[in-house]
């Protein structure tokens, strides 16, 4: 029998014997080359061995990459910024500054068809504003209600502050903030007045109308049912204004936002006065500092729902001061911890800082009310960061005329945390959103948020970990927590990431690379930092000194700086 004959043979009883089974495998006959198929039996057992060690191997990968992904996101959009990877520089983030925030810059300019205000007899009638809240609080009312006066082609009366918070502080508007600096600069976007005319409120047969807007309202809201009322009663007031404005508004109204916010709230002369002494006998220490936010007095304590460690004497006294609110519900703590809805204690705060590279001889300023606990609560900080301090130490009896108003005394605290190079908040409150917005206005400052979600597990896992194990977790934590210039979408509270408001440079890679070694030289080169840092000298007249500087480097419209036109000589001076 010939070799193709017997090959055919083959063939033949293979498929008669084995017709049931499913699987082929391929002969081929010497003659020819001819492949042809042939049936095989292959055990069930080896294939299902093979598919779960496929499985396996697909478990392992997928486990690693969940486990990464926020380093694996930072590094796809850190390449996503400058469309060129990064060969030459380590991926460590610099603790004081980014290496970015040049490129950024605040641009809030009217547009060129943004008209002008109507003047107080054409419009359609007077708002009266009843701001709720402490200082911060307040003063995001007192931004939206610049807008919606614009919305609405109405006269604003200047603002009330609340008289009735928690903080029982009667300080009013102009005892805050420069009433005339705030009513000339948006002359051009809304008109403002000190008080309603005498005339206007003596022809009224009714007393203002008075109502209370739902929250984060659209000026549709306003136009349709606001502004009816206020033209048929001519003098309108609405009730605890504070985030009664979406977010969500057209960037000429956004860039409005920002020049009330950025531009026309500025403090009164008294209190920036003592602002920048405190900055400059900081920079008078130490050329670098730390504003630390700390937010662990027994109102937040309180209301956050959270339990620290204090037994039952720290339930009942919080508790107490919770039965404030009539309207929070029953929490538990550990929840609310694991949910990231703690402040961080200030020890805990410490230890953050020294894992992400802050060392013991760093400055801090530590911005606080009343600490739950007291020296106690604060000792360990205190051991983490022995150069700590306060408003009351660095300004001893200079401080007497402000200690009775919560809201002065806090708007110290804001030019001294928004003049430090960086400043880490402790919870997600109005100081610190209204701050870090700011800060990202004016230049991307460095600010650090905790990501205290992931944090939380971190601190309680604490004893189980050396310490360069619990540095490098806490790194990987807080990427995205950084106050980097583009970590956060547009879309966020505006008051936090005010988006239409920040523009960007064109630059490339070189651009970034370039910078960075100049900074890094001056740093070597004192000469080279002293030319370019308005605050540091180190003659005995660093006051005088300073403040000259403040004056020649500010904008013509006094922008550059919350703390201009200081008086070294007299703190009070107005």
């Amino acid at each position: 029998m010939g070799v193709a004959n017997l090959c055919k043979y083959n063939l033949a009883a293979l498929l008669l014997h084995h017709q049931h089974k499913q699987h082929f495998v391929f002969c081929c006959c010497p003659s020819n080359g001819a492949v042809v198929p042939s049936r095989r039996s292959i055990s069930w057992t080896a294939v299902c061995g093979f598919m779960l060690f496929a499985l396996g191997l697909i478990s392992l990968f997928t486990g690693h990459v969940a486990s990464n992904l926020e380093l694996y996101s930072q590094r796809l959009v850190k390449r996503a910024w400058f469309n060129k990877k990064d060969e030459s520089h380590p991926a460590a983030i610099d603790i004081w500054k980014s290496r970015y925030s040049s490129f950024y810059y605040g641009c809030s300019e009217r547009g060129p068809h943004f008209s002008s205000a109507v003047r107080e007899g054409p419009s359609n009638g007077y708002l009266l504003i009843a701001t709720s809240g402490g200082l911060n609080q307040q003063r995001t009312g007192i931004t939206d209600a610049v807008v919606v006066a614009r919305i609405l082609n109405a006269t604003l009366v200047v603002p009330e502050l609340d008289h009735h918070s928690f903080w029982k502080d009667d300080s009013d508007f102009s005892d805050i903030f420069d009433v005339g600096w705030f009513i000339s600069y948006l002359a051009r976007d809304v008109t403002i007045v000190k008080r309603v005319p005498e005339k206007v409120m003596t022809s009224m047969e009714k007393p203002p109308y008075t109502m209370r807007v739902p929250r984060k309202s659209e000026p549709e809201y306003y136009l349709e049912q606001v502004l009816p009322i206020l033209l048929r009663r001519w003098v309108l007031q609405l009730t605890k204004f504070d985030y009664r404005l979406s977010s969500e508004l057209d960037e000429e109204l956004q860039k409005l936002r920002c020049r009330v916010n950025y531009h026309a709230l500025r403090f009164t002369k008294p209190i920036r006065n003592l602002g920048q002494k405190l900055v400059l006998r900081m920079r008078k220490m130490e050329k670098r500092f730390i504003a630390v936010h700390l937010r662990f007095e027994p109102d937040m304590l309180a209301f956050s729902g959270c339990y620290y460690g204090g037994g039952d004497k720290e339930r009942y006294e919080l508790g107490e001061i919770r039965k404030r609110w009539d309207t929070l519900p029953e929490l538990s703590p550990d929840e609310e911890r694991t949910r990231g809805k703690c402040p961080l204690t200030p020890h805990e705060v410490g230890l953050m800082l020294r894992a992400l590279g802050f060392k013991n001889d760093t400055y801090l300023y530590v911005a606080s009310g009343e600490i739950y606990g007291g020296e106690k609560t604060l000792q360990p900080l205190r051991a983490l960061f022995p150069n700590f301090y306060t408003k009351e130490m660095l300004a001893g009896e200079e401080l007497q005329p402000f200690l009775p108003y919560s809201s002065r005394l806090a708007a110290i605290d804001y030019i001294v945390c928004d003049e430090s190079d960086v400043f880490v908040t402790n919870n997600n409150g109005n100081m610190a959103k209204i701050l870090a917005g700011r800060r990202r206005y004016m230049g991307h400052k460095r600010t650090i948020r905790p990501n205290a979600k992931r944090l939380s597990a971190l601190f309680m896992a604490r004893d189980k970990m050396d310490w360069a194990t619990f540095s490098r977790k806490v790194k990987s934590c807080q990427r995205g927590f950084m106050g980097e210039p583009e970590e956060v979408k547009p879309g966020r509270d505006f008051h936090e990431f005010p988006s239409a408001c920040i523009c960007k440079k064109p630059f490339n890679f070189s651009d970034v690379t370039s910078k960075e070694n100049e900074y890094q030289i001056s740093r070597r080169n004192p000469t080279v930092m002293e030319s370019k840092d308005r605050y540091l000298s180190n003659s005995s007249n660093l006051e005088q000194q300073s403040s000259q500087k403040f004056r020649e480097a500010r904008l013509k419209d006094g922008h550059g700086s919350l703390i201009e036109d200081f008086d070294p000589d007299n703190p009070l001076s107005d």
